[in-house]
């Protein structure tokens, strides 16, 4: 990355969801080789109802000032789906598919993503940001420990050990 490279965030839209999955998926089947890349995930298979057009739903994009996609942040109503999980139903959002090209790493973009999706959540009057993610992932844990995450619980989901993390966030004042 170009030291001085101008990078712009911005919610994805409508038309960016031709460039955007693809780019999400792409990711997916570099970080988690094991899994069917054929099988779409139901947050993607539903991606406009999910990050687009939930009330609590957003999608956020970095993007250089050619326009290229360098990285992408989400987050989605929480579904409940880890029962074992004590999550009350404050207004939950599970934050997802945080990627950021390898040749922009290291300058601050995943950052950037996160502390604008935090600014939309308190918009939304989002109270809990959840999210899961994994050891095997490099560096994850500790990026989202830095971010003020919390451990909830580690366990396996699916036989992937699971690291669930929350942050609480306040309302926009």
């Amino acid at each position: 990355m170009k030291n001085h490279e101008e990078i712009i965030i911005s919610a994805v839209e409508d038309y960016h969801v031709f460039e955007v999955l693809p780019y999400v998926m792409e990711f997916r089947r570099q970080l988690y080789p094991l899994l069917d890349p054929l099988i779409v995930p139901k947050d993607l298979v539903n991606f406009e109802q999910n990050y687009l057009q939930a009330s609590t739903g957003a999608f956020l994009q970095a993007r250089t000032r050619e326009g290229k996609l360098i990285g992408v942040i989400g987050m989605m109503p929480y579904d409940y789906r880890f029962p074992h999980l004590n999550i009350d139903d404050s207004t939950t959002v599970e934050v997802a598919r945080l990627f950021v090209n390898p040749d922009y790493r290291r300058a601050g973009i995943a950052t950037r993503l996160f502390q604008e999706l935090v600014k939309t959540a308190k918009q939304k009057n989002i109270q809990r940001l959840y999210l899961h993610t994994h050891p095997f992932l490099k560096g994850a844990y500790d990026y989202w420990l830095k971010q003020d995450f919390i451990l909830l619980k580690s366990c396996y989901e699916a036989s992937y050990p699971t690291l669930h993390m929350e942050l609480m966030v306040s309302a926009e004042k």
